[in-house]
């Protein structure tokens, strides 16, 4: 038993690559493959049951998995291996662990800091190869070499240098074998060596010297200013123009950038084409106020259009805060939508690249968000290049051993199977290279891809910070390093590409553009207009306002309530969605009153009838998280799981605006950050996320501060999007009741958003419909209800949809003398149809309401039209169900007071100021609700 399982031990552990391997060729060409093997795979495909296995179309590990089966059990006998017996296959062996693990040895830190460590499948001696053994020959396998034999030492000196050099590439753990080949092709054969013209090399210098001058220059001329320089990582800038140049060539049409603040303004002058003067200005703080806030310079976007071979390509840099990596599914959100508009070309056309530090990728939830939707259907861009400006240190005060757990800060993007190519970046030719490859596979499989450039900082976390308080030894060694420029003009220098005195006449002619304020990058285009660019035209400047019309002729209603009841036939609905598309045929024919889900697909019917877009995002957007949209049905008998599903509102009108309705993954942060990205690319059309609880929305804080409520006032960007916030106070405890109404009433200010509680079905119809019929992009926030979806006064009729619109305040409906009205209760949501009821029951008819459907921007003339109708009224009282340190109140408080009349005092009766939004305890949630209920109607003091 032992000597069978010695004679088929290479079939296990990390010997699987290589039969894989072999089984791949022999599918390929059985010839291919050497006499022993292709009987060994002829065999097996003969037992039984192999055949189910035999495929291209198929996984090989079933079929890894059978050969050692079939081996330990004796079915199968295996002959040594022709040319070196075992040996031939231990070579094999040895060339897989360099291409698994050879990263490990290359030469990428330029401060070389750290000893090489100890690997022992690279090492000869691991597989039992002794001296002897260097000198004799072995068959190459699928190693490319440009010989199908080789001795051993030129193996392992081919090895070393194709995976262990300046570049240590990642990405054999890749289930895909054709992206495997593909990698292999460009990094193994002889060919692969990249060669570059004395042209391109000098290129290459003028770019890395345009990045060094540029930030010795500036921090020359504003000593102590903050600019987080990009010394010691000056080869991004060669990445980006080699990005730029290779994707032109390969049809990219857009780029859209994102990145932090470290070396933002070396792209903005030398990749984007700023004009130095303009940067320049923001520094001397001369540059005219426009914005209602501005930002700081190293958070500020642009955008440009430059020339390459393969035409123009607009350059797109993302506006970002200081909170790092949030960016990023921005980017991806605004590449989708450029995607989107461009068609069955977009992905190859539109590029998202993003630029990150080394201890903010690792560090940085967000990143695992986004990477885990890049391939999903509404939100996966074909593919983004990540390039990792690696300076080795994170923030100043990092200790290595607290940076991550892993062993390279890229590993995150293992998850996705992206390919990883670490380089030096004191080797400007090999990050060319690796940059080029990136693209080129990005444009070939549509995935992600990353390029690793391990680098240093010269200066400290900023220009005002002294690194070597806390890590003298690693500046110990930067402070000695002459800098890559310097290092790559002595090595072209001394292989004749340039003459001793061109580095510096570089130098030279780069300062002496910077004095003058020229344009760097050349060419960029001042006068190019693509006919696909984004026309915010309609939108800028327009004058807030919350008048609208908004109305629908009866008859169009009718028609498209139709279009979103027909079923296709053979389509089978589960009985309870059945029942609710009986139900809202009937509400069609006027029979039944039209309930909150059915108003709100009118909204989005007439839009996309009328040519809009609409795009509704979310965890359980589909079906609605409360079982009320219903604007994708699921056919009940389908087969498969990716069969059987209609979108009603995709099938609404014979021309018709584009919907996209995607579930999506369980995430807030990153999908609302892509979702605001979209909307800030599409201004024509409704953009939609809804969190499954409003609470839920917490995830996305920093998305909500930093761009939707803040973005306008600092960077002037204009956005639409909508957030759909359900809200609402029905004993489901403290996580499940509040949209924390309070927060975004804080965040209210100067008509950044509009803020809106809408109570029936015609209010969300006409709320959704005028957020796009107006020129103007504000966000819309809308606390949705929960158990008013299903509430019969949350109703309305067609009527209300085809002459109505959205109040703003809804006054008091019941019938009442209104000399009798002694006080006023303003309130917001559900609150009003439990003082309503409590008010019918206990016969109150001294009391009136008044509902505030839009809590920001107050509309002050309607509430005093309908506060002066009671003009007995001696009490107005705010009611919310919220604690009285959350929700509207404080923030709405003074806004109320100011509309008061002679002689009237206003109050607030909420739940008691309260750490947590809601009570866990049913019975208390309860009396709580009726307290404040009653409180509020004077039932009780």
């Amino acid at each position: 038993m032992m000597k069978e399982t010695l004679s088929t031990s290479y079939l296990f552990g990390s010997n699987a690559p290589f039969i894989e391997e072999l089984y791949e060729k022999y599918l390929e060409n059985p010839g291919a493959v050497e006499p022993t093997w292709r009987d060994y795979f002829d065999k097996l495909a003969n037992l039984p049951g192999a055949g189910a296995y035999l495929g291209r179309d198929v996984a090989h590990a079933p079929i890894i998995a059978s050969f050692a089966e079939r081996a330990r059990e004796g079915c199968l006998h295996i002959a040594h291996i022709a040319h070196g017996g075992e040996k031939q296959t231990k070579v094999l062996q040895l060339i897989n662990a360099y291409r698994f693990l050879g990263n490990r040895w290359a030469q990428l830190d330029p401060l070389k800091r750290h000893e090489r460590p100890e690997v022992a499948e690279l090492d000869p001696s691991y597989y039992g190869f002794t001296e002897a053994d260097l000198s004799a020959s072995f068959r190459t396998g699928s190693f490319d070499m440009g010989v199908e034999e080789a001795t051993l030492r030129e193996i392992l000196e081919t090895l070393r240098s194709r995976y262990c050099g300046h570049i240590g590439a990642e990405f054999m753990y890749i289930a895909d074998v054709a992206q495997k080949r593909w990698i292999q092709a460009r990094f193994e054969p002889p060919r692969a060596v990249p060669r570059y013209t004395p042209e391109e090399r000098r290129r290459f210098l003028e770019r890395i010297t345009a990045a060094e001058t540029l930030e010795r220059y500036l921090h020359t001329r504003y000593v102590g200013q903050k600019r987080f320089s990009l010394e010691g990582g000056e080869a991004m800038i060669l990445a980006m123009d080699q990005l730029i140049r290779t994707g032109g060539a390969t049809g990219v049409k857009e780029m859209v950038i994102g990145m932090a603040h470290r070396g933002r303004l070396n792209v903005l002058v030398n990749t984007l084409g700023k004009q130095p003067g303009m940067l320049f200005a923001e520094f001397e703080g001369k540059k005219k106020i426009e914005l209602a806030a501005g930002d700081v310079k190293y958070h500020m976007g642009y955008s440009s259009d430059v020339a390459t071979s393969g035409g123009p390509v607009h350059l797109t840099l993302a506006f970002n805060p200081s909170h790092l990596e949030i960016v990023n599914p921005v980017v991806e959100g605004s590449v989708y939508a450029r995607q989107v508009r461009r068609g069955v070309d977009g992905m190859r056309e539109v590029l998202p690249v993003l630029i990150h530090g080394d201890a903010a990728v690792a560090g940085q939830g967000v990143n695992q968000e986004m990477l885990n939707f890049s391939q999903t259907r509404g939100y996966g861009t074909g593919g983004t290049v990540h390039i990792v400006v690696n300076n080795q240190i994170g923030f100043t005060t990092s200790d290595p051993r607290d940076m991550r757990s892993s062993l390279y800060c890229t590993d995150i993007f293992k998850m996705v199977e992206a390919p990883i190519f670490h380089v030096n970046g004191d080797d400007p030719e090999a990050v060319a290279f690796v940059t080029q490859l990136a693209l080129e596979f990005r444009q070939e499989f549509r995935k992600d891809v990353v390029v690793d450039i391990v680098c240093f900082r010269k200066l400290g976390h900023n220009e005002a910070d002294e690194p070597m308080v806390t890590q003298p030894l690693m500046y110990k060694k930067v402070n000695a390093h002459p800098g890559t420029r310097k290092l790559y003009a002595e090595r072209l220098a001394a292989q004749g590409v340039i003459a001793n005195s061109d580095a510096e006449q570089m130098i030279k002619d780069y300062r002496a553009a910077l004095d003058e304020g020229r344009h760097l990058v050349d060419p960029v285009l001042t006068d190019f207009k693509s006919k696909l660019a984004i026309d915010w035209t309609p939108h800028i400047g327009a004058v807030y306002t919350e008048k609208c019309d908004t109305t629908v002729p009866r008859k169009e209603l009718v028609k498209l309530a139709g279009r979103l009841t027909a079923i296709p036939a053979n389509f089978t609905l589960h009985p309870r969605v059945q029942k609710i598309i009986d139900d809202r045929r009937l509400m069609s024919e006027g029979k039944l009153p039209v309930d909150w889900g059915m108003g709100e697909n009118l909204a989005y019917a007439t839009l996309l009838a009328a040519g809009y877009d609409v795009r509704i995002s979310g965890e359980d957007v589909g079906r609605g998280t409360f079982f009320h949209r219903h604007a994708a049905f699921h056919d009940q008998n389908r087969e498969k799981w990716h069969e059987g599903t209609f979108w009603p509102l995709a099938a609404i009108a014979d021309k018709q605006g584009r919907l996209q309705c995607y579930d999506s993954v369980l995430s807030e942060e990153a999908v609302l950050g892509f979702e605001y990205g979209y909307a800030t690319a599409a201004p024509s059309e409704l953009v939609i996320w809804e969190a499954q609880f409003g609470d839920f929305a917490n995830g996305a804080q920093v998305v909500i501060d930093q761009f939707l409520a803040a973005g306008e006032a600092k960077w002037g960007r204009s956005c639409g999007l909508v957030m759909l916030l359900p809200h609402g106070y029905e004993g489901q405890g403290p996580e499940h009741s509040s949209a924390r109404v309070e927060r975004y009433m804080q965040l209210s200010a100067g008509f950044n958003w509009e803020v809106c509680y809408p109570s029936n079905a015609a209010q969300i119809f006409h709320l959704l419909r005028r957020q796009m019929l107006r020129a103007q992009r504000k966000p819309l926030v809308v606390f949705t209800p929960k158990s008013l979806l299903r509430h019969k006064d949350a109703t309305c009729s067609l009527a209300d949809l085809a002459t109505g619109t959205f109040q703003t305040v809804i006054g008091d409906v019941a019938e009442m003398d209104a000399k009798k009205v002694k006080r006023v209760v303003a309130c917001a949501g559900k609150i009003y149809f439990e003082l309503a009821a409590a008010r019918r029951e206990h016969k109150v008819d001294n009391v009136a309401l008044l509902r505030i459907e839009q809590l920001y921007p107050f509309d002050d003339r309607r509430f005093v039209e309908e506060l002066r109708k009671f003009p007995k009224a001696t009490e107005v009282v705010w009611c919310q169900e919220e604690p009285e340190n959350q929700g509207a109140w404080y923030a709405k408080a003074h806004r109320l007071n100011a509309a008061l009349q002679k002689g009237q005092t206003l109050s607030v009766v909420s739940r008691p100021a309260c750490a947590s939004p809601a009570s866990g305890y049913a019975a208390r949630h309860v009396q709580e609700q009726k307290d404040v209920v009653e409180r509020a109607l004077g039932l009780q003091q």
